[in-house]
């Protein structure tokens, strides 16, 4: 490339339940070759290696959605220039609260878990979180998913020989905490997975929704876009035909990585224009 880092916006990827930034490592390479800065941070106490997690998940325990998004407004805070902010499953959830708290140039939030005020539960997402939800005390707890419901949730467009060296490679025990914390949002008054759906002055959002995801189907992010039908930021919604929940490694993962960025790059060229001086 000829353009150097400098001239390009730094991207922060935040990744979701079961995984860590290892899951990112395909897009961490394309992005850095086409001249960005990439942060892939985990989130709070997950800084060490996936086999490590495995063997002491503790170091999750209690982790909640709040926690989360405030160590990510840090690692936003701490870049060079405002960045890209991109996020898959619970980590588009974080997306969308960064934004709504007024950082970043541009959020994309990938299979994004639901924000409160989203009704809608479909039973593949029953089933994928069931792991967690169906046993109250794993509120407080890590919980691993067997090979055949990672299978089921993340990697269903594949064989189960293909999806088993996906959950070797990437899968640890997760937090139960933000899955309650999303699962009863909506009869709490000041939810976890509150965010400002209204709100004016946020960087622009785009959804991505896989068409054969289990664990956060189409019917999912289209109820969570229509929740912005009233804001007057750009909100974009976009789905990728037979693409399952692990999109980060899944066949598409270059077509879905390079839509991402042209889509920020062409909505950042055009707030530039259109308010000089006004990035965040």
């Amino acid at each position: 490339m000829n353009e150097s880092t400098d001239s390009k916006c730094p991207i922060v990827l935040i990744h979701g339940l079961w995984l860590t930034p290892r899951a990112w490592e395909h897009w961490t390479a394309r992005y850095t070759a086409l001249g960005h800065q990439v942060s892939a941070p985990a989130w709070p106490g997950m800084e060490i290696e996936v086999e490590a997690l495995r063997k002491n998940p503790s170091v999750m325990k209690g982790l909640g959605v709040t926690e989360v998004a405030d160590f990510y407004e840090k690692v936003v805070r701490e870049q060079p220039r405002p960045p890209i902010i991109v996020g898959h499953s619970f980590g588009g959830l974080i997306t969308q609260i960064l934004l709504d708290r007024g950082l970043g140039v541009a959020g994309v939030a990938i299979h994004p878990a639901p924000i409160k005020g989203v009704l809608r539960l479909p039973l593949s997402s029953l089933r994928s979180a069931l792991p967690v939800l169906a046993n109250p005390r794993n509120r407080s707890r890590t919980v691993a998913l067997s090979a055949e419901q990672f299978h089921y949730a993340f990697t269903n467009t594949l064989t189960a020989q293909e999806s088993e060296a996906i959950y070797q490679r990437y899968h640890v025990p997760a937090p139960g905490r933000p899955l309650f914390q999303a699962a009863t949002a909506n009869l709490r008054r000041h939810a976890a997975t509150r965010v400002d759906v209204d709100n004016d002055t946020r960087a622009p959002l785009l959804l991505i929704a896989g068409g054969a995801d289990h664990t956060v189907p189409t019917t999912l992010v289209r109820a969570i876009y229509q929740r912005y039908r009233k804001s007057r930021a750009v909100t974009d919604y976009q789905e990728f035909a037979r693409m399952p929940h692990f999109s980060l490694g899944a066949p598409q993962w270059e077509k879905v990585a390079d839509h991402v960025v042209y889509w920020a790059q062409r909505h950042i060229t055009r707030a530039a224009r259109d308010n000089p001086g006004g990035a965040r």
